[in-house]
């Protein structure tokens, strides 16, 4: 099992390029289900997820080709012949994106059938309004050995409102609805860029959306749709992470290839912090005015746009390096402070009282082993072996592999001793 061993100290200096959005691919990879004709994809990033999502597609019968040397960030996908419409429990368990392929399926071939996901080591992520809008289009649902079934000869537009902002449930109606008779009305949409690049998509694709990123959404559904190339959006959540690795480490670091204007509440707490930023069309540059003493600021996650909770457990990393005593709030999801006894086990003094953390800095952090736990506190264990005192040991990193796209390499280049031991992700 891969470990990376971080030792800390050095300031990061230089420029990472961000990759594709994983957010934004996996729902794209599921559209391609809606039509017959060639889906390609740019910007695909090399992260564990998307290999997820190409075995779960070709387990349904599509021809799917991820690019490597000179194609590598693009994937092919063609979805003429779907001859297993099943999403399977060996694959769904690993992901929890695999719940998108739901609606686009329904909508092509009119039957789906999906394994139910489980928990989640962060919270619930049910699917129950995912159902709900489905049977609102006309579906007949099922549940039968731990999967469910979904049925109709062709679903109809209506109007759904949604009990509680949800992205993949956007994300999935919203495909759903692209092949529907009739229009169909979306309110409470969520208004993540991911949503929005998803709409782009499928607007190629010749489907008809307004109002996407907004928190209505009107679909014109048509008879067919059609293949079409489209280049995924940047990661705005790797973009964060290295933004607060910039200042984290008192460093002079460039985040290229990035959209700013997805960033605006991350910029926002940065700057409130005492983080100086150069906000540039397509980067930003984060860097240390004179070893300038961070500032404790607090956060509360919502939906965007405002502080992403998948932004929560790094921005805890950087409070830990602030002057005074930060207070972070987790509205999105119920368990999202495993990342807290690792940091503790750091030097770190955070106390939890329910959904809320309270974060006493500034707290010289002393390396440790620790074990990641998911995705994102994978990332924020990294941010604090990289400022602390002696070299740390983080193990399970094959939760980073699933979003970030070799995170130890890009490190490296702009000057953190940070290695991997164990088989390379990725490697042929």
């Amino acid at each position: 099992m891969d470990k990376f061993v971080v030792r800390g100290g050095n300031p990061l200096l230089g420029t990472i390029k961000i990759s594709g959005a994983k957010n934004s691919a996996l729902p794209c990879m599921a559209a391609a289900i809606l039509t017959a004709d060639e889906v390609i994809l740019e910007n695909i990033p090399q992260v564990r997820d998307i290999e997820t999502e190409r075995k779960l597609l070709e387990s349904m019968g599509a021809e799917v080709e991820l690019g490597y040397g000179r194609a590598q960030h693009r994937t092919s996908i063609k979805c003429a012949i779907l001859s297993d419409p099943v999403a399977k429990y060996e694959i769904v368990k690993t992901m929890r994106a695999s719940s998108l392929v739901l609606g686009p399926l329904l909508a092509r071939t009119g039957i789906a059938r999906v394994a139910m996901p489980g928990g989640c080591a962060i919270g619930g992520r049910p699917i129950d309004l995912h159902i709900k809008a489905l049977e609102q289009m006309g579906a007949v649902v099922t549940y039968d050995h731990g999967y469910l079934e979904a049925k109709t000869d062709r679903l109809k537009g209506t109007h759904i409102v949604f009990d509680k902002i949800t992205v993949t449930g956007t994300e999935d109606i919203l495909m759903a609805a692209t092949l529907a008779e009739g229009e169909t009305i979306l309110e409470n949409c969520a208004r993540e860029p991911e949503v929005t690049d998803l709409a782009a998509l499928l607007i190629a694709m010749g489907a008809k959306i307004e109002g996407a990123g907004t928190s209505t959404i009107k679909v014109q559904g048509v008879s067919s749709l059609h293949g079409a190339r489209y280049r995924i959006n940047p990661d705005r959540i790797e973009a964060g992470t290295f933004l607060i690795a910039g200042a984290i480490t008192g460093g002079d670091l460039i985040v290229d290839c990035c959209d700013p204007s997805h960033l605006g509440s991350i910029i926002g707490k940065l700057e409130q912090a005492g983080v100086r930023l150069d906000v540039g069309t397509d980067n930003i540059r984060v860097r240390s005015e004179g070893g300038g003493t961070l500032k404790a600021v607090d956060i509360s996650t919502e939906e965007y746009p405002g502080f992403p909770t998948d932004m929560q457990a790094q921005y805890m990393a950087l409070a830990t390096q602030a002057e005074g005593m930060s207070i972070v709030t987790e509205n999105i999801f119920e368990n999202r402070f495993m990342h807290v006894n690792e940091l503790i086990r750091m030097g770190a003094n955070i106390t939890v009282s329910g959904r809320t953390a309270t974060v006493r800095g500034r707290t010289p952090l002393q390396s440790a082993a620790v074990m990641c736990s998911d995705l994102r506190a994978s990332a924020a264990l990294v941010l604090a072996a990289l400022v602390a005192d002696g070299e740390s040991i983080l193990d399970r990193v094959y939760h980073m592999d699933r979003g970030y796209e070799r995170m130890e390499e890009k490190l490296r280049g702009v000057g953190a001793q940070i290695r991997r031991m164990g088989d390379v992700f990725g490697k042929k």
